[in-house]
């Protein structure tokens, strides 16, 4: 496989949303802030993607500051331009148009050095969907450790 390095993931994005479609994007970012990213200092937890004019950003991220870049740091939340063909953004853009729709970060990573987020096309769950999940996520671990105890 590509030389890949996960750096964060978003955990509640494949249990808040149905992931129904997933890109790859490039992320523009500042000096100091892709060395606080190969530092591990990444959440997107909270994070969304919008898309304005043509082009897509990732919005509520955070990268921590790097501690040696002294007043050059950069400011953890703010917008982030995503590089992406505009295709791909057009593709978003339809989709988000409709009801329940949005766009979320997966997870963020680096390959081959460079910082990559991967981005899905989310349909919100309903409560019931996520019992469900819940449920069968409970069956598999007692299976799993029926067969371990045996």
């Amino acid at each position: 496989m590509d030389n890949i390095k996960i750096i964060a993931k978003n955990r509640k994005a494949g249990f808040e949303y149905f992931l129904l479609e997933s890109f790859e994007a490039g992320i523009s970012l500042h000096g100091s802030e892709i060395k606080s990213v190969r530092a591990n200092q990444v959440s997107i937890s909270e994070a969304y993607i919008q898309v304005e004019d043509g082009e897509a950003w990732l919005v509520n991220a955070h990268i921590a500051p790097y501690e040696a870049a002294s007043y050059l740091n950069h400011d953890p939340k703010r917008k982030r331009r995503l590089l992406l063909h505009k295709k791909e953004i057009n593709k978003m853009w339809d989709a988000v148009r409709q009801k329940g729709v949005t766009i979320v970060p997966v997870k963020i990573y680096l390959r081959h050095g460079l910082a990559k987020i991967e981005i899905a096309i989310g349909k919100g769950k309903k409560l019931y969907d996520k019992r469900e999940n819940i449920a069968r996520r409970d069956q598999e671990r007692e299976a799993a450790r029926s067969i371990k105890g045996y």
